[in-house]
């Protein structure tokens, strides 16, 4: 079973296959797809080209407009951004954009393209205390600008919850390392197993660098005050974290419940079913028609065989027997696993950085947490908690830094 979940699961496109779908695009003169995207990927330039076999020019496109266009184009859920505005929809089905995203990656990456490129130094140099997709991405656009920067990973690799929680057959650790790698070669210098708050502080960054920014994400599981002290239960970021180190290699129980239906509780049931769970259950507090995961997700969960009970809440703990009432109707269940796991949520933990969170979020702007500081990703006031929504909150960042401290 360990071989299912260190493969990908969805297939991509061949030789063949790219260009038949790169046909069926539309060249809108507004690109609409292009207007959806957060971070302005620009897939209406990028599948022009790939049409006209340009893939060079596509793999341009895509790497110069987000530097983590290999892994959102796995990622991202796009059937909410750029395949929503595609004008083929209202004929017969979107584009394929993140696949046809994937394959120019993929070529990319197989041909050892260098796109992006050191600029001169401007003077100036930024701390980025978060080595996770808005760090990343911030530090890449920091670099592009001629910004010295060193990054602060609590972790022994760099990538956040694109490396400890993003199950392999949906990001391959390769991919990864590749997108690491590219924002190295910029000059990123990368200090990883260094926590801010314990081994250095926000102050002393402020103290060496000209700008500080603040890219850490929501790396704990929530809990509900009726499951905390259970040893059946574990939270989502927890078990997914064992699996990816592990490369799936640990122990599955048979029978498993997960409580939550965002995409992080697909990920889990979707990895239980591939490690070898024999009956996996998630119990949802969203009905179907208000589901908070993608649909590819929950396609995904469906097609692996997960059982899915939506609309309901857990009322009553006892040991490894949860028990569940309906939001709207007069219906209760009750469930008993061999282990509990939690998906209903992440949240900061930053107690030792000495800076004020409220809501999981730090200061009133989007951008701007004080002075020298910066904030991006998970713990902005930016509405948008996905990978391309850090990488659009990195390159507005990026302009802002530039603008208000950049050097010559």
């Amino acid at each position: 079973m360990k071989d299912k979940y260190t493969s990908e699961l969805e297939p991509g496109f061949t030789p063949v296959t790219i260009g038949g779908e790169a046909a069926r695009c539309l060249l809108c003169h507004d690109a609409p797809c292009s207007k959806a995207c957060p971070a302005g990927t620009d897939p209406a330039k990028f599948i022009r080209s790939v049409r006209f076999r340009n893939f060079k020019g596509a793999a341009e496109t895509i790497r110069e407009n987000n530097v983590l266009g290999a892994v959102c184009a796995r990622v991202c859920p796009q059937e909410k951004y750029c395949q929503m505005g595609c004008s083929r929809s209202g004929i017969d089905r979107p584009i394929e954009i993140g696949l046809i995203q994937r394959y120019v990656t993929d070529m990319e990456a197989a041909l050892g393209m260098k796109v992006l490129e050191k600029a001169a130094p401007n003077g100036k140099k930024a701390a980025v205390i978060g080595g996770g997709p808005g760090g990343l991405a911030v530090a890449a656009e920091l670099l592009k600008r001629g910004w010295a920067v060193e990054l602060f990973e609590k972790d022994a690799k760099l990538g956040g919850y694109l490396r400890y929680g993003v199950p392999e057959y949906r990001l391959p650790s390769k991919v990864l390392d590749l997108e690491i790698q590219r924002i190295l070669d910029l000059g990123l210098v990368a200090h990883t197993g260094v926590e801010v708050g314990k081994d250095v502080t926000v102050d002393g960054l402020k103290g060496q660098f000209d700008a500080v920014v603040l890219a850490i994400g929501l790396s704990a599981g929530k809990w509900l005050p009726m499951f905390e002290g259970n040893p059946a239960v574990e939270t989502a970021v927890s078990f997914l974290r064992r699996a990816k180190d592990a490369g799936g290699e640990i122990d599955i129980p048979a029978n498993v419940l997960v409580v939550g239906g965002g995409d992080v509780s697909m990920d889990v049931c979707t990895t239980l079913k591939l490690l070898g769970a024999k009956n996996v259950t998630a119990v949802v507090y969203e009905e179907l028609c208000e589901f908070k995961a993608s649909r590819k997700e929950l396609a995904g969960a469906r097609e692996a065989g997960v059982s899915i009970h939506d609309g309901y809440v857990p009322t009553a703990v006892d040991g490894n027997k949860v028990t569940f009432r309906h939001r709207k109707i007069d219906a209760e269940l009750s469930y008993t696993a061999d282990r509990i796991i939690l998906a209903i949520g992440q949240e900061v933990a930053a107690g030792g950085l000495g800076l004020a969170f409220g809501r999981n979020r730090i200061g009133d702007e989007s951008l701007k947490a004080g002075d020298k500081l910066y904030v991006v990703g998970d713990v902005s006031a930016d509405p948008e908690k996905t990978v391309v929504g850090a990488v659009a909150g990195a390159k507005r960042a990026a302009a802002l830094i530039d603008e208000e401290l950049g050097g010559k």
